[in-house]
Order: C-alpha cells, then structure tokens, then sequence
C-alpha cells in the first residue's frame, strides 16, 4: 500500500489549532496529526455502523446562534427519539443536549444531519 499524496485548504483559525494540537500532542508534523483525525473519524462512524435496534443516549451539538433555526427543524424532525432537550447560551454560542432513544438509525441519522450544518462546530454522540 502506497501512501497518497493529497492537498486540503484550511482557514488560518484552523491552521493554528492544527499546529497548537501538533505541539501540545507531540505529533511530528501536520500530516500526522491529520491523519490521526482522520482515523478516530473513521473509528467514530465504524463504531456508529455497529449499532443496531433500541438504543439511548445523549447528543451534544455546540453551534452558533444563526443555525438555531436549523438545529430546531430537526429537532422537530427526529421528535420520536428526542426525548429531553436542554437549550443553553454560551458567550457567543449555543449548546443543545439531546437525550435520545429509540433505533439506532433514526438516532445515527440525527448525529449525521447534525454534523452536515455547516456551522455548528461539535457534535457528539455518546451511547449508554
């Protein structure tokens, strides 16, 4: 297997958490440290594939306030397995918690619906 070389634009907010990660983790370049992303991200949906029939858990979404609107129609979207919601302001952004249960691909697909806006910044999924 050979390795590939491939090319990504970042904004420079980003460039600096990568190269403050770099550091602070002891990664010895950026190529590695992204490639160390791109692996939990894989391991992450991996471990969103195994799941199946009913499951229960928390979502957390941290967002900015403009996607409110967004984060609200799916909540309205996905209300059979949304079973708490906790709204909260942060100083310049919006925290939303999810309890949810239910099946497993309907939860999948909220996380995955969720993490497609393109201004929130965190989603997590967290299964009990």
């Amino acid at each position: 297997m050979s390795n590939q070389i491939i090319s990504i634009s970042i904004n420079d907010k980003l460039l600096e958490e990568v190269d403050r990660l770099q550091s602070e983790l002891g990664f010895s370049g950026r190529s590695e440290l992204i490639r160390a992303g791109l692996k939990f991200l894989i391991l992450d949906k991996k471990e969103k594939e195994k799941l199946s029939g009913k499951i229960s858990g928390v979502l957390i979404v941290v967002h900015k306030e403009e996607t409110e609107r967004e984060v609200t129609s799916y909540k309205h979207e996905f209300n059979s397995v949304i079973k708490t919601h906790v709204h909260t302001n942060l100083e310049s952004k919006c925290m939303d918690l999810f309890t949810v249960e239910g099946q497993a691909q309907d939860i999948i697909r909220l996380t995955e619906s969720m993490q497609k806006i393109k201004k929130i910044d965190y989603v997590k999924l967290i299964v009990s």
